[in-house]
């Protein structure tokens, strides 16, 4: 199983990234996604997450109205739409692959990793 992010960057703030996340080697539609962030010195911290077919999002409070993830089964994708971004965003960004068809906040309910993508948010 792999998972390939891309689409850090360097930003200013108040501007948009759209991360993605290609999945193979597994049925990506069979499986809820999730994004994570860590910054230097943090924990990893949850983002977002999608059910199996979309129709379910959570969000981390920080990022409530501000990001957006979607997902494309036929191109066993997810992505990250981060609009308004602020200096407290940037982080090395991950996405994950759940256990389940179920969207969660746990890390420990996520089972493989993609490498991280960075994304630098200046003032």
């Amino acid at each position: 199983v792999q998972l390939q992010a891309s689409g850090g960057g360097l930003v200013q703030a108040g501007g948009s990234l759209r991360l993605s996340c290609v999945l193979s080697g597994r049925t990506f539609s069979n499986y809820a996604m999730g994004w994570f962030r860590q910054a230097p010195g943090t924990e990893r911290q949850f983002v977002a997450a999608i059910s199996w077919g979309g129709a379910n999002t959570l969000y981390a409070d920080l990022v409530k109205g501000r990001f957006t993830i979607s997902r494309d089964n036929a191109k066993n994708t997810v992505y990250l739409q981060m609009n308004s971004l602020e200096p407290e965003d940037t982080a090395v960004y991950y996405c994950a692959k759940s256990r389940t068809i179920r969207t969660a906040r746990d890390l420990g309910l996520y089972d493989y990793w993609g490498q991280g993508t960075l994304v630098t948010v200046s003032s």
